[in-house]
């Protein structure tokens, strides 16, 4: 298949997972780091059902993916706090305190949010097309490794899924996660 081809395939698959994510679906895609779960944090029964597929606890909170700080802006208590954080050579996952507007699926059993800051193409384009952050989690269940292929993406979740962008050849670690207040580093 051709180059054009495959973009043209690429951008297609991208303008329907947006669709599905619009209408508050739950899809797969492969992220910056490893391949993920995502939804739109607007959509309370999808993060339930992000969650219900996952087998997760929602005390853990879910992560929240940006190709720019103004899709973050509503989930933060203080949006300054989004001028220090930039995109790096290693994906990180930052912690803020949390905007006491937003839902506790997102924070968990803390008072903060996590969020991460990406230039990675696909999370762009679908941030753009659905003018919104992603809540993101791995492609997995609770216990196991993120899926590496359409196969695994079945058998994880046996159909629970709107829609499927295949994943990576590969995957990357997970994110490292740091308190932005305390600067500690969780992972």
């Amino acid at each position: 298949m051709s180059p054009k081809s495959k973009k043209i395939i690429m951008n297609f698959k991208t303008r329907l997972a947006s669709e599905y994510l619009k209408a508050g679906g739950v899809i797969s895609h492969p992220t910056d780091t490893i391949q993920g779960l995502s939804c739109l944090p607007r959509f309370e029964h999808s993060m339930h059902r992000l969650l219900k597929i996952k087998q997760r606890s929602a005390a853990k909170g879910l992560i929240l993916l940006a190709s720019d700080a103004r899709y973050l802006e509503d989930y933060v208590a203080y949006v300054s706090q989004l001028k220090s954080i930039k995109n790096t050579d290693v994906p990180t996952t930052y912690l803020l305190k949390a905007s006491s507007k937003i839902s506790k699926l997102l924070m968990g059993e803390f008072s903060t949010v996590a969020i991460r800051l990406t230039d990675n193409t696909l999370i762009a384009e679908l941030c753009k097309a659905t003018n919104s952050a992603l809540v993101s989690s791995s492609a997995n269940t609770t216990g196991k490794h993120s899926a590496t292929s359409v196969l695994n993406l079945n058998v994880f979740f046996k159909g629970e899924l709107d829609f499927m962008i295949a994943p990576k050849n590969y995957n990357n670690s997970p994110s490292r996660i740091i308190n932005l207040e305390t600067g500690e580093s969780l992972r």
